[in-house]
């Protein structure tokens, strides 16, 4: 799905679809968005999670079919109409059955509210934001842990951080970007069974980029900040915007900076290299992470010494 602001680099804005269930008001980030196509018959896989309707192939690929208001506990009509909006995140592809697409916004991310504790827990909120559209609340909601929800194995491969071994401790200082409390509490637990104790743990951009100032107005950046891991999507600040204000700083410039993001596709691939970033990532790839952070933090090093 074509979108103009994919090419546009550090702005802190997003572009959200609007579509319903029933009379409800929902949104995506339209960066997840391949299309959206008119309800197709699926084919139904047996045993499978009530929210999978089955599985089709509209053009060379097959695609899992999600009933969205099932799997948010809405019912299930068994409409064999509506729209399918087709993603991709986390390297796969799913379509969302939904009733209509009402049309795109373009916001700052500071227009999103993040979800208070009467709306979301850690552990079962489904909303990563809500915006208010004219006399309407839209809730953003959480495609990767709806997903993650009907198929774990879609989530953090917690067992890659296994199969690394043994490996020394590290006091080398931190700073992960996450909004979800669930992802950024998962990704400081495999830091530090991987040995990386020293995290400072953020819930968005801004959060993190005031923690970066005051450390660098302290004279203490070095003690403080030495590698950055910044999601994309997140309310106040995203990632690509705390990346462009980073790597815009003299002073700054020269951490590392690691975009570990369901987002990480071809297209937005192209916009983190502009903005400097200096490796991405999508998120079930927690092994890999790893050991992106001994590559970079060990290039760093050895720059420091030579200089």
């Amino acid at each position: 799905m074509d979108s103009k602001i994919l090419l546009e680099n550090g702005t802190n804005e997003l572009e959200i679809l609007e579509f319903k269930l029933g009379n409800n008001s929902y949104g995506i980030n339209v960066a997840k968005i391949r299309e959206i196509i008119t309800y197709q018959t699926v084919t139904p896989v047996p045993n499978a999670h009530p929210s999978v309707e089955g599985i089709f192939m509209p053009r060379d690929k097959m695609i899992t079919a999600i009933n969205l208001k099932n799997a948010l506990q809405m019912g299930d009509e068994g409409d064999h109409d509506g729209l399918f909006i087709i993603t991709n995140f986390n390297m796969l592809d799913v379509a969302f059955h939904v009733d209509r697409v009402m049309g795109i916004h373009r916001v700052n991310w500071t227009e999103i509210i993040k979800p208070d504790a009467t709306v979301n827990n850690e552990v079962e909120g489904v909303s990563t934001g809500i915006v208010k559209f004219d006399d309407r609340l839209v809730i953003i909601l959480d495609f990767e842990k709806i997903v993650a929800d009907i198929s774990p194995e879609t989530g953090l491969r917690m067992n890659q951080i296994d199969e690394l071994g043994s490996r020394e401790r590290s006091d080398i200082p931190i700073v992960i970007a996450e909004d979800s409390h669930l992802l950024n509490k998962l990704i400081n637990d495999a830091l530090s069974a991987a040995g990386y104790i020293n995290v400072k743990r953020t819930n968005d951009g801004l959060e993190a980029w005031n923690y970066i100032l005051d450390a660098k107005n302290s004279g203490r950046l070095d003690e403080l900040v030495q590698l950055v891991i910044t999601d994309i999507e997140m309310p106040q600040m995203d990632g690509h915007r705390l990346t462009h204000m980073i790597k815009s700083d003299d002073e700054l410039k020269n951490i590392p900076v690691i975009i570990f993001s369901s987002l990480v596709n071809e297209e937005m691939r192209v916009k983190g290299e502009a903005l400097g970033a200096d490796a991405q990532l999508s998120k079930p790839e927690i092994g890999n992470l790893v050991l992106l952070i001994d590559k970079l933090i060990s290039e760093r090093n050895k720059g420091e010494t030579a200089e």
